[in-house]
């Protein structure tokens, strides 16, 4: 059997394809390789694209998903229901209704963050798509009464940023943006974290932040699900190049090179890629940033760590254990973000299954030795309510969030446009079938003009589409859990899992279908 179905050497990420339909297995190229063929594969398109077609394109128009499919995932396992009771209110059937759910939850040790729902976005950083959907993605965040993160590299890749003589930041117009936009919006729920990696260390965006803009949520970020380097986006111009350069960036080609100036001018490459270093994980510098931020006025202080090896893993959660931190979020392969290598994206990393299992592990192995244990949240692959339901009840009572990237940034889109085909009278049929009007087309402006009255008419489309798809993820959260007979998200747990195969049942712990409860129902059976 192969588990692992696909052709890795031809991707719509990459704009590749195979001529034939049954590639090699496992160099994915064709099978008979035609000299002369028209339809270029990855190695093909490669031999005159080069580094070009290493990245998901067109770069800052979309996010990429990896698509390796793995011999686990959540799929495998299946939600329990019950027509037994309830907990968590009672148990009477006029009372015990799917919408008195409650699936508000705090978060955090040394500052609470209350959440309507508990899930919260990727970080959004210096990339194209970040900032040119902010405004939705910020104010559509603040509306449903959950958490945005501010992404890497945003003051870096500020072209208004004003730097003292010491390199440290002073002004950054782009950064006070998003942070506005958030801010504006807030209603008590939710919250607004900027994140930290190398470069954005060595400028000091975080004490900028806490100190000017009013920010007191700081992510320190070790990698992520989608890569195993650091952050890279392309520049469209050699002074931009030139300019970050100078910011302290690694840009390639080297755009001070004279040799790489007359190929660009003669426009034998039309982009430069901005790159990030890696970090470098030690316990003293972790310990010695956290208390920095604390003194520094940070309330609270969270971690983003990737889809690394085993003992990278329990790196994370010991040191965030010793630290005291609020929040260590797991994010697991495959990954999806706007702009990663995609090869990287499809075969590097511990799938999100896998390491959300071991990191219960070691979680409940912490919290047997009496030692503290930080909120921890899972990112990697998370659309809908179902995945909410599974992902939270697999790591309970530790995990309490849910992080998802791709998902919450397609309504920000979405809105967006519909607003301009609303503006330019292009509505597209499948939306006009609705009607014309705000009203209309959003199923949710009725409860959205109701709080926010005349303010209402500022909401860009945008955040009302990020508002509206929060409101479907919350009500079919809400169904999921009544369904399961828990009427309040703390009750979640692990005994409302059954795994549908024997693998999912030795990866995760959870039983397999064909033996949970089992012992129990031999009793009502036959005692």
């Amino acid at each position: 059997m192969n588990v692992f179905p696909g052709q890795p050497n031809a991707s719509s990420a990459t704009g590749t394809r195979n001529r034939v339909s049954d590639p090699a297995p496992s160099s994915g190229i064709c099978s008979v390789c035609l000299d002369g063929c028209p339809a270029f594969c990855e190695v093909g398109k490669s031999s005159f694209r080069g580094r070009e077609v290493i990245y998901p394109g067109p770069f800052g128009k979309v996010t990429a998903g990896a698509t390796k499919k793995y011999p686990v995932d959540y799929s495998h396992l299946n939600i329990q229901g019950t027509c037994v009771g309830a907990i968590g209110i009672e148990p009477d059937p006029d009372k015990a209704i799917f919408p008195a759910v409650n699936v508000e939850r705090e978060i955090g040790k040394n500052y609470k963050i209350k959440l309507r729902i508990p899930i919260f976005t990727g970080a959004l950083g210096s990339t194209d798509i970040a900032k040119d959907n902010w405004e939705g993605l910020a104010i559509g965040a603040a509306i449903s009464g959950i958490m945005v993160v501010i992404g890497e590299n945003v003051v870096g890749m500020d072209p208004k940023a004003e730097f003292g003589k010491n390199g440290k930041v002073t002004k950054s117009p782009e950064l006070e943006r998003r942070v506005k936009c958030f801010k504006e919006w807030y209603d008590g729920y939710g919250e607004i974290i900027l994140q930290q990696n190398v470069e954005d260390v060595r400028l000091g965006s975080a004490e900028y932040a806490i100190e000017k803009l009013g920010v007191t949520c700081i992510e320190l970020k070790w990698g992520q699900g989608a890569k195993d380097i650091g952050g890279e986006v392309k520049l469209k111009s050699l002074e931009r190049a030139l300019e970050l350069k100078k910011r302290g960036y690694i840009v390639l080609p080297d755009p001070e090179d004279p040799i790489f100036q007359k190929a660009y001018k003669d426009g034998e490459f039309k982009e430069f890629e901005r790159h990030s270093r890696l970090g470098m994980v030690d316990y003293e510098s972790f310990e010695k940033s956290v208390k920095h931020y604390r003194k520094s006025g940070a309330k609270f202080i969270s971690l983003k760590t990737g889809a690394y090896r085993i003992t990278d893993l329990a790196r994370a959660i010991r040191f965030a254990s010793d630290a005291e931190i609020d929040l260590v979020t797991i994010d697991g392969a495959g990954g999806g973000t706007g702009m990663s290598p995609w090869r990287m994206m499809n075969e590097w990393g511990i799938p999100t299954i896998y390491l959300q299992s071991i990191a219960y592990n070691f979680a409940k192995q912490l919290a047997a030795k009496k030692k503290y244990v930080p909120d921890l949240a899972i990112a990697g692959g998370f659309s809908l309510e179902d995945h909410i339901f599974k992902a939270l009840a697999l790591g309970a009572p530790y995990f309490k969030a849910v992080c998802m990237g791709r998902a919450l940034m397609i309504p920000a889109f979405v809105g967006k446009n519909i607003q301009k085909w609303h503006e330019d009278g292009k509505l597209p049929a499948d939306i006009a079938k609705y009607g014309n009007s705000v009203e209309e087309i959003f199923i949710t402006s009725e409860l959205l003009k109701n709080k926010y009255g005349k303010a209402f008419k500022k909401l860009p489309w945008s955040a009302i589409a990020m508002y509206t798809f929060v409101d479907r993820l919350t009500l079919g959260l809400k169904q999921l859990m009544a369904g399961a007979r828990k009427f309040s998200i703390e009750y979640l747990d692990r005994n409302d899992l059954v795994a549908l195969t024997k693998e999912a049942s030795e990866v995760t712990g959870i039983p397999y279908v064909m033996e949970a409860d089992m012992e129990e129902a031999q009793k009502i059976l036959l005692d």
